[in-house]
């Protein structure tokens, strides 16, 4: 009992400081809120969004965020097909080796490749990028407080500096951004992609596509891990009944 006293008290300060960081992250300004399929006991990801997340990566924020702890053979789960991915997987370069000279070289991306850094190094990332450093995107969602809804709310969070706000040279002010002034310009603009499915690409539905096409990337099992979770607590009652019937059937003299 007081294990699970000091359990709830701990997810209790973990949910406050949660919330406070949320806060913030954004400096001290509400994150917008939006509703997310994935999120709850029985929610599973929106493929047609993760896939329109998956072009906004690729056509607007690959060019200076990598995706380096992704396989692109797991975009299978995602519905696309072995084919697709293939496909998909030799519109990249990948630096492999060393060969039998001791030699680095270059080759199509496989399945099993993971995305490739757009820099080969963080020096030249920087160097490109006015000396700040374009994070890997492939865990920012569950890096930042407030997860999917702080992505959302800084992709959509560019607008004009108040008057009396001292914006530093070469930085872009966003709402939700910590101290307001990031490095970073803002990557959408409207109609930035063209859907194949024909949804309207404005910078709202792009920010949410992209979202969520980094929060499966962030945590690709999630489905799996709810499907367990459920088939526990269902043997769990199951037990639990059991174990009531056999002690009533044991007891039952005594009563």
């Amino acid at each position: 009992m007081l294990k699970f006293v000091k359990s709830l008290s701990a997810a209790a300060v973990l949910s406050v400081m949660t919330l406070s960081g949320a806060a913030a992250a954004g400096g001290g300004v509400e994150l917008k809120s939006a509703t997310w399929n994935h999120t709850g006991m029985f929610g599973t990801y929106d493929r047609a969004a993760a896939q329109r997340g998956l072009q906004v990566y690729r056509e607007v924020c690959a060019g200076c965020h990598g995706l380096g702890l992704v396989a692109m053979r797991t975009l299978q789960d995602l519905g696309f097909t072995e084919d697709e991915v293939k496909a998909l997987s030799k519109e990249y370069t990948v630096m492999d080796g060393p060969d039998g000279e001791g030699e680095m070289f270059e080759r199509p991306g496989k399945p099993s490749d993971k995305f490739p850094s757009p820099f080969a190094n963080e020096n030249a990332a920087r160097a490109s990028n006015g000396g700040a450093y374009p994070l890997d995107l492939s865990l920012i969602v569950k890096a930042r407080p407030g997860f999917e809804n702080y992505l959302y709310s800084l992709l959509t969070g560019y607008v004009d500096a108040p008057a009396d706000f001292k914006l530093n040279e070469g930085m872009n002010y966003n709402a939700y951004f910590e101290g307001h002034q990031i490095a970073m310009p803002s990557p959408l603009s409207e109609d930035a992609v063209e859907y194949a499915d024909g949804t309207p690409a404005t910078v709202d539905q792009m920010a949410k596509d992209v979202t969520v096409f980094l929060a499966w990337a962030a945590e690709p099992k999630l489905e799996e891990r709810k499907h367990m979770g459920l088939r526990v607590i269902l043997f769990l009652l199951i037990m639990t009944g059991l174990f009531y019937a056999v002690k009533k059937k044991v007891w039952s003299d005594l009563h």
